[in-house]
């Protein structure tokens, strides 16, 4: 019995290690169409096909549409956020090409 205890508690571990991977923080700090962080930023359009590590990234075919939100700054400054239809996620900024520019200037905030 105690073995198995002890298994148990092995597996517990391995599942709350990994739990913690996926919650890593990608970035502190955004960059935003304003300060209430509700305008649109850019339409871009798909230049290759990308399939995203997991289920916070977007994934797109070459030539679709995306409406960028923000962007993360300071680290990880190759992803954006962004929505394709009624899907709102990651993706990787060199995927993309800017069609249309919203804002003249980007406000930079502490998430």
């Amino acid at each position: 019995m105690p073995r198995i205890l002890d298994q148990r508690i092995l597996l517990l571990v391995i599942l709350f290690l990994t739990g913690l991977q996926s919650t890593k923080v990608l970035s502190e700090w955004k960059k935003y169409g304003d300060q209430e962080c509700e305008t649109a930023m850019n339409r871009v359009q798909d230049v290759t096909d990308y399939l995203g590590p997991d289920c916070r990234y977007l994934n797109f075919k070459a030539g679709e549409e995306i409406m960028v939100y923000s962007k993360l700054s300071q680290k990880n400054e190759n992803l954006w956020t962004g929505s394709k239809g009624k899907d709102f996620a990651y993706f990787l900024k060199d995927a993309v090409k800017v069609e249309e520019l919203f804002i003249a200037e980007e406000v930079e905030v502490f998430t």
